[in-house]
């Protein structure tokens, strides 16, 4: 694995539980702190499902999928163009999915605190783990759509 990725990897999962720390320690589960009035609050919540909270009772099927997810991600990294926005994908992405995988694991939950209220529509809320990984799949698809997931081994 690249020592950049690896890097940047280490350093979200680190950011995102050091975050998921302190709103642990100085938040009451569901406490909420409004930020921005009508639009952005820390509310501390627990999440054994997926996005919007679907199949919660099916923790166990979230980590398996999180071990694959990172094992693919590694998989194809070797495959994609070497470049820093496909470096930073990855690192983003892996960190993000190792991140919440660790808590599933030793918690039995993800936990997040970002509670956005837009247009009147309060958004689930969610952590720094899951800003990297949109960040990170949304970069990924870019490299996709330029080509740059299939390099030419012939020129190596």
């Amino acid at each position: 694995m690249s020592k950049k990725i690896f890097l940047i990897a280490s350093t979200i999962l680190i950011i995102d539980q050091v975050s998921k720390s302190l709103i642990d320690v100085y938040f009451g589960l569901h406490e909420t702190y409004p930020i921005i009035n009508n639009f952005f609050a820390i509310t501390r919540a627990e999440n054994t499902g997926g996005a919007w909270s679907i199949f919660s009772s099916l923790s166990f099927i979230f980590i398996i999928l999180g071990i694959i997810a990172i094992i693919m991600l590694i998989k194809f990294m070797f495959s994609f163009k070497k470049n820093m926005r496909n470096t930073i994908a990855f690192g983003l992405t892996l960190g993000g999915i190792a991140s919440n995988l660790a808590d599933r694991v030793f918690l039995g939950f993800v936990r997040d605190f970002l509670d956005f209220t837009i247009f009147n529509y309060d958004y689930p809320i969610f952590n720094l783990a899951d800003v990297a990984i949109v960040i990170g799949v949304i970069l990924l698809i870019i490299a996709i759509i330029k080509g740059e997931d299939k390099v030419d081994k012939s020129k190596k």
